[in-house]
């Protein structure tokens, strides 16, 4: 049985990026974004755990869990997390989160915008990626 002082010390690591979402990317009325989008950034984000734990861009294998839960808008700064959960010999699984913490204000004017005082949570997932192995 595994300890902690045993655990493999990838474990834990949290790697964040932060977006604006460009209105070239709106695809819906309201300036909605798909949700791919976040998925996208959550492939960057995934890329950037490998590079650290392993020094390979790795490959996703897979989604699981994928949940939309709040729109997101051109116009929004997206905060996007990583946190390896899991690894194994060459697959690392990711808990992913994507919060909205700042937001157009098209109601007061065109450019007008705003940090949030508490983030909104957009989209989460969970995903493995893989990497090669020991040479």
């Amino acid at each position: 049985m595994s300890t902690p002082e045993h655990e493999d010390p990838r474990k834990g690591l949290v790697v964040t990026h932060r977006r604006y979402v460009p209105f070239s990317h709106a695809h819906y009325a309201g300036n909605l974004v798909d949700g791919a989008y976040s998925l996208a950034l959550f492939g960057d984000v995934a890329t950037e755990v490998c590079i650290r734990t392993d020094g390979d861009e790795g490959l996703f294998a897979s989604y699981s869990d994928v949940q939309f839960l709040a729109p997101v808008r051109a116009g929004d700064v997206l905060e996007v997390t990583a946190q390896v959960v899991a690894v194994g010999r060459r697959s690392r699984t990711l808990e992913f989160r994507a919060l909205v913490v700042g937001r157009g204000r098209p109601d007061l004017s065109a450019s007008a915008a705003r940090m949030l005082d508490e983030p909104v949570v957009a989209t989460t997932a969970t995903g493995v990626v893989v990497v090669p192995g020991p040479a």
